[in-house]
């Protein structure tokens, strides 16, 4: 499995006023392939946005970031951060990531 965390500056809007702004967006995402889930996040008092993605592979969060940055761009977010990470699952599952046991291996 392959974590991807990304972030950005932003100015708003937060809560459930981005929860609107952004439902549809948050239904296409539900559509790409080899994504797991994403925890969205913003802190409204840093002007920080973004989100974590857990991805069944790393192939699939590339793919993921060929298309989700220039989405951002072309929303005039230009400050992105993004890191692609390796998921430990043993120490995860101890901890009680929200990870499945199991992942099927084809992308």
């Amino acid at each position: 499995m392959t974590l991807l965390q990304i972030d950005f500056p932003s100015h708003g809007p937060w809560g459930e006023e981005l929860s609107k702004t952004a439902g549809a967006l948050a239904q296409h995402l539900n559509r790409t392939p080899g994504l797991l889930w994403k925890i969205w996040t913003e802190n409204s008092r840093t002007g920080d946005c973004g989100g974590v993605y857990l991805f069944s592979h790393e192939s699939s969060a590339n793919s993921f970031l060929e298309e989700h940055l220039p989405r951002l761009h072309s929303m005039g977010i230009n400050d992105v951060r993004a890191k692609v990470f390796d998921v430990n699952e043993t120490l995860s599952h101890v901890t009680r990531a929200p990870i499945p046991a199991a992942v099927e291996k084809s992308a």
